[in-house]
């Protein structure tokens, strides 16, 4: 499919620069297979939802994995993308034509990486020198990876380490917070659990990647990068089980749909699931793990958008994203919610 398709015009007025707090406060659009869109809360989801469903968190945890440095004279940046072992990782460098191989960068605080290869994509394996674990070296050094469409209107501060962070995050690893779970409080929780819905978590660090823009025309020459992501046996027991007692499984967040997705088979059962996954999701992808999924609003032309559309179809959601910037929804990371039923 062409990626115009999944064009829109935004006004940048609806791009939101700090998250609703509290965090349960932002608004939700629930957009059904058919019918009008509702206009609800975040906090009407014990009530939009049924007893036995189940929603699915991603409990990966933002690193501050956003670096600035120089390679000599040569100011540098880096954002980390992907673990590749212990002291290495995968990373997107600004201003590459400044960085060879073997080259030292130096990113402050006694923080030093190795250029030691550059892939075909452009990025550049990293090998981070020192003895201190490579979490310790970023605390030190790094900032949080804000999305440009952020980063680009205000300074990173010390409010974004925590309000860039769910309240799930657990396992070190990600360079993007997993934006729908953002909304979730705890007493958010208690409703959900008093309604009869039920939660599980799996991890999947999401990379830099999600921040590319698609630059093919076609969605068929697009070429997604790996993500590492991690589903334990005894939680794909539990969905398949709550999928057989009727219960829907709905992710909570692109990346949870996403590894859901890899994780299961053609007869649709949910497979424990360990390893790296490039999957990419368009309209005309068949469903198998999934009846549900909340999740923000969306970049144009961005692979989540066509996610969304193949889950709805593109006619739907393009005419649910004209109804949400025609009534002032806060679109993006920080921004107000969606809860797509097909």
């Amino acid at each position: 499919m062409k990626v115009d398709l999944f064009d829109f015009e935004l006004p940048p007025e609806r791009i939101a620069l700090r998250p609703a707090r509290p965090r349960d406060a932002a608004r939700m659009l629930v957009v059904r297979g058919e019918g009008p869109f509702e206009d609800c809360g975040v906090r009407d989801l014990p009530q939009l939802l049924r007893a036995g469903d189940v929603l699915v968190f991603n409990d990966t945890r933002v690193i501050p994995a956003q670096l600035e440095g120089r390679r000599g004279e040569a100011k540098i940046g880096a954002t980390l993308h992907k673990r590749i072992d212990l002291r290495r990782w995968q990373a997107f460098v600004r201003n590459a034509k400044r960085l060879r191989i073997g080259d030292v960068a130096e990113f402050g605080g006694g923080v030093t990486a190795i250029a030691e290869e550059r892939l075909a994509d452009g990025s550049f394996v990293l090998f981070f020198e020192g003895d201190e674990p490579v979490e310790v070296l970023l605390e030190r050094a790094g900032r949080m990876p804000l999305p440009p469409y952020i980063a680009g209107k205000r300074a990173t501060d010390e409010r974004d380490r925590e309000d860039y962070q769910t309240m799930f995050a657990q396992e070190d690893g990600a360079v993007a917070a997993p934006t729908a779970a953002l909304h979730f409080t705890p007493e958010l929780i208690a409703a959900l659990d008093e309604a009869g819905i039920a939660r599980e978590t799996l991890t999947l660090h999401v990379g830099a990647g999600t921040f590319l823009p698609v630059k093919a025309e076609d969605t068929d020459d697009h070429a997604m990068h790996a993500e590492w992501g991690r589903i334990e046996p005894d939680v794909a027991d539990r969905l398949n089980a709550a999928r057989k007692a009727g219960g829907r499984v709905i992710a909570v967040g692109t990346t949870s749909l996403r590894l859901l997705e890899s994780a299961t088979g053609e007869d649709g059962i949910i497979r424990p699931f360990a390893g790296d996954t490039d999957i990419f999701i368009t309209p005309g992808y068949s469903f198998g793990a999934v009846d549900g999924l909340m999740t923000n609003f969306h970049l144009p032309k961005s692979t989540l958008m066509m996610l969304v559309s193949a889950l709805m179809t593109r006619e739907r959601m393009m005419a649910a994203y004209d109804y949400a910037i025609a009534n002032e929804y806060r679109f993006y990371s920080y921004g107000d919610s969606s809860l797509l039923l097909p």
